[in-house]
């Protein structure tokens, strides 16, 4: 490779390396070309794959300021460069090494801390997410719903019972208007006492002696 390319390339790798969230080495070798394109597919929508050179990614890795990949880049590579969620591309790596043991996870680096082949299995395990997501937006659906349920059942039970009156009141008006005994004074009205006879006997006026 001639050194502007060898330039151009360094500086693709390097630019890789600072856009991407987190990046996994791997080797790849056995691996036949329909195998690789499967892998590409399984990491994802935010993970791209591609093979490098070690000399030239050793260049990238320190001008991009990556550190713990150097001791890494020896034999057939490929790097899983991840711009978005890294546990889908985590569980692509994973998945796809388990059914093919010629692809080895040797490490790599998310947000610019170097991670182990073990901590990206752990990672693999986590949900992604978007399940972290839905999770979270079918909880406060349901969270909702039971709030609605607690402030329509007091207007149902009230519903119920002004019906319940009003049937009452269709067969007996009397349970809705109530109509107080004609002859029982007001209660706000004193009650006014009648004279008695003796009463009246004495204020009535002597005849004169005379008569």
């Amino acid at each position: 490779m001639a050194r502007p390319d060898k330039a151009a390339a360094v500086a693709e790798l390097s630019e890789q390396f600072t856009r991407s969230n987190g990046a996994v080495l791997t080797e790849y070798r056995g691996l036949t070309v329909s195998q690789l394109k499967e892998l590409r597919g399984m990491l994802g929508a935010n993970a791209t794959y591609a093979v490098v050179k070690n000399t030239l990614t050793k260049i990238a890795v320190r001008d991009a300021g990556i550190e713990g990949l150097d001791s890494l880049l020896s034999g057939p590579s490929a790097v899983a460069f991840i711009a978005g969620d890294p546990v889908e591309a985590a569980k692509g790596l994973r998945d796809f090494a388990r059914a093919n043991h010629a692809l080895v996870i040797k490490g790599g680096v998310l947000d610019g801390k170097a991670v182990s082949p073990s901590e990206i299995s752990k990672m693999a395990d986590l949900e992604s997410r978007e399940v972290l997501l839905a999770k979270m937006a079918g909880a406060m659906q349901a969270s909702l719903q039971n709030a609605a349920s607690m402030f329509n059942a007091p207007l149902a039970q009230m519903a119920r019972v002004l019906g319940a009156l009003q049937s009452k009141g269709a067969e007996d008006p009397g349970v809705l208007v109530g109509d107080a005994p004609a002859d029982e004074p007001a209660a706000d009205e004193p009650a006014v006492d009648e004279p008695a006879a003796a009463d009246l006997a004495a204020a009535e006026p002597e005849p004169p002696a005379d008569a």
